[in-house]
């Protein structure tokens, strides 16, 4: 049986036949749908409305039901039909605190309403339907339609996006902007996840796409469009009317609970009117009866229309009522052989079993499952993600959800598309190049960045940079050279030594740099070869109770998760020692990970240490392990300073016999006292944590011993050394779906901040932290919450408590007895509390970033939406520093940006150093994406000679950590050919007019390193700006040009006055000139004499061409020499042979 049989059994159902009859045939039918259980209400509801021609309104009791609802008919009917209608705000009368995405789609379910959609589902829940929305007329006279073929003007466009008080901007990133460029016209929408691209032809729309906000490149194609201008904006000033009213009289409504709906909104009414009493401010506001839909109201306006009651309770004199004969999904507690039983006792009365998952990995996990306990159960699997599985004796049939089977958190899916797009424009902010900023020109040194400028290059029209150095030195470099410079990051705020063009300061320390960087990178890649040569212990493939524990995982694993997972098991399976880095944000399952290589060491007979940096964070380790593996054969103990020296002795004594198998400890476990009886894997959570010493003792334990080291906000310094390949890293970034973003906001320190935010955790049953890191007066703080929230009970901890006290105070805050936890940081660290969603720090300039972001996390790790309130004096007279701090955490408030943190923090830090302190200095001197370069290049040099054998040899291992060098058959003699040319190659200001724009553009084709990559980069700049000019195709064969003098083994090409000249390697004594490919070209040459002549002069060595009108003849000209295999070696240096005759 497949999902379409499954639906056509409620379709053919007589019952949902009449169901629909009575909808489509009555004026005000009342019908009641008793015994509907779990998912079957969403089939049988799919049934019912796929035979009405009718809008179709579902009300569920609250967002998160009716989430689940709205997944379970797209998942059964198709998404195209299916919308979620969500509300806006997240308290009355705060408009600057609206939810800009919640915005969008409530506009976009008006727009497909208002554009006349007929068969259309709309799932929502009461607090939505609370707010008023404006009318049909009204939407209908502010929408532009636009189609693709008819005729309209551009500036017509203009005119009327103006009306609409859209914003006129160089791209587009936010609703309600829009940008002209030539014949494209983009607008953001309010009703459209993302903006429009309209390409016009003359006056004739010619094709309308939708495009990504962060890439600005185009996704999909229309044919029609509707563009509409802020809903939530023009209600203040036009007509309104509730949702209801806008629906039209002929929808039909499904309500799970009348009751509940209407008091739910009588409550949100009075939690508004509550609001308007309370407003101090100069705006005018609209009292709450003309905003927002009051119960009498509502009731009256339901009564109009057909209503469908499915839940428990009935309310309404029903015209038909329908029974259904079905049972929810047993629990079986994760017990398979019971599961076994009961689904045998179906198979005997004739119902038959389907199990559903949302992906093919957890259905392979059953039946391994089933295999293993010897069970040979017949089930249908039906790939459909579910909320809740049934039973329906009508059908005879059992659908059964596995996540319900192995007790795992199912998650619903909103969309979230316009939040991801803010988040990448932000870190493209941060990597560009402003005028002013200090950079490093790989030849010449740090200078001043001065924009691009137009320069006149032999009558032709170039466009150069302009960069400044000492004394105010101009040097104007060609935009082929631009990989060739880099954005300067060395301590923040410090302003480097701007160097004079013609001296040798540079280059001294260029070489002085490089040859410290290859001492380091000698000793680290010594350190690396030492891992991969040592033999460690081979651990065994899977077991059964392996996959059971992973299938068993509440939360379903992210792509990222299930990388980790393989990595660290193929890294466990070698024979080399692992020592992987798991770099992922605060609560995206990196202990998880830990947890399953724990228990897959522990099924090998070995035994695993676990260190964490404080005692609360291994009590928190300690259940969630003996959580995780209470029903496997396994022993969890742990041992700090709140265990008492008999408990502490006596764990250490079976740790010794082997009855302990996983031991979880702070620092104590490097102690001597800790004997092990067969240690098989070390993990370390937020190694940044622990001191110097704790660490050198786990350097010894860590030669040969499996290592997993977790951390959050990767420490500069271990995320060079990552970056570098001399550790294993695997990146989690996919947050588990359902976590929201926290709202992190910045507040100056006021009662009543601290008052709103609390009293508005607490009304929705949550607990709040406060964090104040000073332990003198954390009492009086206390005080002042307790004075400003007499109702929420408060509890104090920090450090200096004595141990018993603190375990307890938090172990009650853990269990919800207290509302509101002041601390200090020492809630810092991986403390999960789940009802805990909102934060509030105090002196939060105090702080540094990696901290406030680990902080940070402690909320908004269940799927209700969280706060963060960082409060600080006013930002005037915090430090720069800590300014550019607070604003790096505040964009980041999207899960998954630790990364993006630690990347920032080098910034702000300056690159800390990475393996000593006295690379600090170079870095400030150069600058951290120089020093990168020049790391590179050491690294590789000493790939290739060095240490050739242990690359070689290790490579396949390497997971692409490890680059190889180019294959001995063909090595690169040339690193980079540079070209000068008096060719007008550029992008013209009518192709791209925005000055910055243009030199991202420059910078990201100078990063492009392959034909693939050049063909997409040309599709990308034809989707955005139209068809590409011939001076900017050009350019875009410049980059093929230097490809391939590169592999013919040119440093230099210059291309003026119709002639091109090619510098062969300058180094005379280079293996180049004993190479197949420089003889071939001697070969070449005196076969072909007309093509080029050679010439040398002062050992230098050129080749000459003649009649070289543009690049692409240029290109033509060289491509001949391109090595064309030979099989025959020169017997005497081709060098010599071309100059002896």
């Amino acid at each position: 049986m497949t999902l379409d049989d499954l639906k056509n059994c409620y379709l053919n159902d007589p019952r949902s036949e009449q169901i629909s009859s009575d909808l489509t045939h009555f004026e005000q039918a009342r019908v009641h749908l008793k015994g509907l259980c779990g998912s079957a209400e969403s089939f049988l509801a799919t049934a019912v409305c796929s035979q009405c021609n009718s809008l179709q309104l579902f009300i569920l009791s609250e967002k998160e039901e009716a989430a689940y609802f709205y997944n379970d008919l797209q998942n059964i009917a198709g998404k195209e039909k299916v919308l979620f209608f969500p509300a806006s705000y997240r308290h009355p009368y705060q408009i600057e605190k609206t939810d800009n995405a919640n915005v969008l789609h409530r506009a976009e379910v008006l727009n497909a309403i208002g554009s006349g959609r007929r068969k259309l589902w709309v799932v929502t829940y009461p607090e939505a339907l609370a707010e008023h929305v404006v009318t049909k007329k009204h939407l209908r006279k502010n929408t532009l339609e636009l189609k693709k073929g008819e005729k309209v003007s551009i500036e017509f466009i203009e005119e009327l996006l103006h009306e609409y008080e859209f914003e006129k901007v160089d791209f587009v990133t936010d609703p309600g902007q829009f940008a002209v460029r030539g014949g494209i016209v983009d607008i953001f929408s309010f009703s459209h996840d993302h903006p429009y691209r309209v390409e016009f032809f003359g006056d004739q729309v010619e094709s309308i796409r939708s495009f990504e906000v962060s890439s600005q490149l185009s996704s999909k194609n229309w044919v029609k469009i509707n563009i509409i201008p802020s809903v939530q904006e023009k209600l203040m000033l036009e007509k309104r009317s509730s949702f209801l009213e806008f629906l039209g009289k002929n929808t039909s409504v499904w309500l799970k609970d009348f009751q509940l709906t209407i008091d739910l909104l009588e409550k949100e009414f009075e939690k508004a009117k509550t609001a308007f009493e309370n407003i101090n401010s100069e705006i005018t506001h609209l009292p709450p009866d003309e905003l927002y839909v009051d119960k009498t109201l509502f009731s009256e306006q339901l009564k109009k229309h057909s209503l469908v009651e499915f839940g428990n309770n009935f309310h309404l004199e029903p015209t038909s009522t329908f029974s259904f004969n079905q049972k929810p999904q047993p629990v079986f507690n994760k017990n398979f052989e019971l599961l076994t039983e009961n689904l045998q006792g179906n198979q005997k009365v004739g119902i038959k079993n389907l199990i559903a998952a949302s992906n093919a990995k957890q259905i392979e996990r059953l039946y391994a499952i089933f295999e293993d306990i010897g069970s040979d159960i017949e089930f249908i699997p039906v790939l459909l993600s579910l909320h809740e599985g049934f039973v329906d004796n009508d059908i005879k049939t059992a659908l059964y959800t596995d996540h319900q089977i192995f007790e795992r958190y199912h998650r619903f899916r909103l969309k979230e598309g316009y939040q991801k797009a803010k988040r990448d424009i932000t870190l493209k902010e941060l990597t560009n190049l402003q005028k002013g900023d200090f950079i490093t020109h790989i030849d010449y040194g740090i200078g001043v960045f001065d924009g691009l400028e137009k320069i006149e290059n032999n009558g032709k029209e170039q466009e150069a940079i302009r960069l400044i150095y000492k004394n105010n030195d101009l040097l104007y470099i060609s935009i082929h050279s631009l990989h060739r410079i880099s954005k300067y990051a060395g301590k923040d705020g410090g302003v480097p030594k701007v160097h004079r063009l013609g001296s040798n300061t540079w280059k001294n320390l260029k070489q002085k740099t490089k040859k410290k960087v290859k001492e380091i990178a000698f000793d680290l890649i010594k350190l690396y070869a030492k891992r991969k040569e040592q033999k460690g212990f081979e651990f065994a493939p899977d077991t059964y109770l392996q996959n059971e524990l992973e299938a068993s995982f509440i939360y379903e694993d992210t792509p990222d998760q299930l990388t980790a997972t393989q990595d660290v098991k193929a890294d466990m399976e070698s024979i080399a020692p692992m020592d992987r880095l798991i770099c992922g944000d605060v609560g995206f399952g990196k202990t998880e990970i830990a947890i399953r290589a724990a228990f897959k060491a522990v099924a090998d007979s070995k035994q695993v240490a676990v260190l964490a940096p404080t005692t609360i964070l291994t009590l928190q380790h300690f259940k969630t392990f003996s959580e995780r593996l209470k029903d496997l054969p396994c022993t969890v103990s742990y041992i700090n300073r709140f265990r008492s020296a008999k408990q502490q002795r006596e764990t250490l004594e079976k740790l010794a016999d082997g009855k302990v198998d996983i031991i979880i400890g702070t620092h104590r476990l490097v102690g001597k006292d800790v004997k092990f009886k067969d240690l098989g894997l070390l993990i370390i959570d937020e190694e940044q944590k622990f001191g110097v010493a704790a660490k050198d003792k786990l350097k010894t334990i860590k030669a040969n011993v499996d290592t997993l080291t977790l951390t959050a906000t990767p420490v500069p310094r271990t995320l060079q050394f990552s970056m570098m390949g001399a550790r294993d890293l695997s990146v989690i970034n996919t947050p588990p779906p359902n976590r929201h973003p926290v709202q992190t906001e910045i507040h100056r320190l006021n009662e009543e901040t601290v008052r709103d935010a609390i009293r508005y955790e607490v009304s929705r049953s949550g607990q709040v932290f406060f964090v104040h890191n000073r332990i003198q007066n954390i009492q009086e703080v206390a005080g002042m919450i307790q004075r400003v929230c007499p109702d929420a009970s408060v509890a104090i901890a920090h450090g200096q408590m004595e141990g018993k006290k603190l375990e307890d105070t938090m172990l009650r805050f853990i269990e919800g007895e207290y509302d509101v936890l002041v601390s200090t940081t020492i809630i810092e660290s991986g403390l999960d509390i789940p009802n805990s969603n909102t934060i509030i720090i105090n002196h939060a300039q105090n702080f540094g970033l990696s901290d406030l972001h680990q902080m940070r996390g402690r909320v908004g790790r269940s799927n209700k939406k969280a706060f963060c309130y960082l409060l600080t004096p006013p930002l005037s007279v915090v430090s720069t520093e800590a300014r550019k701090r607070l604003q790096a955490i505040t964009q980041f408030a999207d899960l998954g940006s630790g990364f993006n943190i630690a990347m920032r923090d080098l910034d702000i830090r300056g690159a800390g150093n990475m393996l000593g302190g006295e690379q600090s200095g170079f870095i400030s001197q150069i600058g951290f994406e120089m020093y990168q370069k020049i790391l590179d290049e050491a690294i590789s040099e000493l790939k290739e000679t060095e240490f050739k054998d242990v690359f070689f040899k290790t490579e396949d291992q390497q997971t692409g950590a490890i680059k190889p060098s180019p294959a001995p058959g063909h090595p690169s003699f040339t690193k980079d050919c540079q070209i000068d040319t008096d060719l007008e190659i550029m992008i013209p200001d009518d192709y791209v007019n925005n000055i910055s724009e243009r030199l991202v553009i420059y910078r990201d084709l100078s990063k492009v390193k392959n034909e693939q990559e050049l063909a997409q980069f040309e599709a990308n700049l034809i989707d955005r700006f139209g068809e590409v000019p011939e001076p900017t195709h050009q350019l875009l064969s410049t980059l093929r040009l230097r490809w391939l003098a590169k592999e013919i083994g040119f440093e230099k090409l210059i291309l003026k006055s119709g002639k091109m000249i090619g510098h062969f390697i300058s180094n005379q004594q280079s293996l180049y000139y004993q190479s197949k490919i420089f003889s071939e070209i001697i070969q070449y040459l005196q076969e072909n004499p007309a093509v080029a002549r050679m010439r040398e002069k002062n050992g230098k060595l050129t080749m000459i061409f003649e009649e070289v009108k543009s690049v692409d003849n240029a290109i033509e000209k060289i491509r001949p020499l391109k090595i064309k295999s030979v099989q025959t070696a020169p017997t005497q240096s081709p060098r010599n042979e071309l100059l002896s005759q």
